[in-house]
């Protein structure tokens, strides 16, 4: 992988080739200008992970800098401080190395070091190693805890000692609105805080005004936009196949006094199959779909995008909210969806600024409904 080289003054020059490659890429679906939501130049990365090298005495917190020409060919590059990540990492980072290196209990065969931190000041961090950990460790590693007013993992093969709790909590300011969160160690949560707020946002923005319909949300993860979206629909049905996920969600909805959602364990292709009375079970008559009436469907999926079939589903509903990590499995996608939808909001999410990646959001309506309305 290339590490990314933070130029904060040359911020705006790589955030607008960004949206030149957007703007041509999707120019044959003619949509309406490309709405550009900037990130923070530097330190907008709320979690990161590092390897620990180690070299006679010394360690030091390390990257891997991978030859195009030869992937096996692999360059060590050490990070003393690292500019993508949020301040808080970087205030860590030192203080942590200190430590290690002045306890052999702790560097002992330690091989990684994982961070997990907030815009509301909590921090997560997991180190991982090559050897068990015994009742030593876990007293030096909750004196380190204590010192530096953190939570610590440990983590070794077929080992978990979480010495205080496995996740953080993180509030968000959406439209005004604090939003709690709890993000679980080792499970997937938006790495920059500050564009996930501006995404949430948007993404409240292009539903507003369907109090009386009900929403569909597929891959809702920890139910980041199931909390945000939930008062702008009657109801909220999400769906997701991460046991960890629907338990963390399930806790973000009470603790955001979300009453109107439900999360249902369910991969896509089997809430598909339940739709069309396909599948039945416990976890269908839960979901009591007989109940609801669903006029949007909210993707948002892994870097493989949706197949063909997926697109069929999500084709069905009046409106849909597609957010994507990868633009050219959108543009397939679109392909598919734009003969039955059009594109009504086009927006740029700079989930990674200096580097190649392009989060996207398309709120497409269906084109039955714009030529009746027009």
């Amino acid at each position: 992988m290339a590490i990314p080289v933070i130029q904060p003054e040359r911020y705006d020059e790589q955030l607008a080739e960004k949206r030149a490659y957007l703007e041509s890429t999707f120019a044959v679906f003619n949509p309406p200008a490309l709405e550009v939501f900037a990130s923070p130049p530097s330190h907008y990365r709320q979690r990161c992970e590092f390897r620990i090298w180690h070299e006679g005495d010394d360690l030091f917190y390390a990257m891997f800098e991978v030859d195009p020409a030869d992937p096996k060919n692999k360059r060590v590059v050490r990070l003393d401080q690292f500019d993508v990540a949020s301040e808080s990492i970087n205030a860590l980072m030192p203080r942590l190395r200190e430590a290690f290196l002045a306890s052999n209990e702790l560097r002992r065969k330690l091989f990684q070091v994982e961070f997990l931190t907030t815009l509301s000041g909590e921090a997560l961090v997991t180190l991982v190693y090559h050897r068990p950990l015994e009742a030593s460790w876990e007293q030096e590693a909750r004196a380190l805890e204590a010192e530096l007013g953190i939570m610590i993992i440990g983590r070794s093969r077929k080992q978990r000692l979480v010495l205080t709790r496995d996740h953080v909590w993180e509030r968000l300011t959406v439209d005004g609105r604090a939003l709690d969160y709890q993000q679980v160690e080792n499970s997937f949560t938006q790495p920059n805080a500050h564009i996930c707020q501006k995404m949430l946002s948007w993404a409240r923005e292009v539903t507003a005004g369907r109090q009386t319909e009900d929403l569909v949300e597929l891959y809702c993860g920890n139910g980041n936009f199931t909390i945000a979206l939930a008062d702008n629909f009657r109801r909220v049905l999400a769906t997701e196949i991460s046991r960890t996920s629907v338990a963390s969600a399930n806790v973000n909805l009470d603790a955001n006094n979300i009453t109107n959602a439900h999360v249902a364990r369910m991969s896509a292709e089997e809430f598909a199959l339940a739709l069309k009375g396909e599948k039945g079970g416990r976890r269908v008559a839960e979901m009591a779909l007989d109940e609801y009436r669903f006029s949007t469907v909210l993707v948002d999926p892994p870097r493989a995008g949706l197949d063909a079939q997926s697109c069929e589903q999500i084709s069905e509903y009046d409106q849909i909210v597609y957010i994507s990590c990868n633009p050219a499995t959108l543009a397939d996608n679109l392909a598919l969806l734009t003969k039955t939808h059009q594109i009504e909001r086009f927006a740029l999410f700079d989930q990674f600024p200096f580097t190649n990646h392009c989060e996207c959001g398309v709120w497409l309506t269906r084109r039955e409904i714009n030529q009746e309305g027009a």
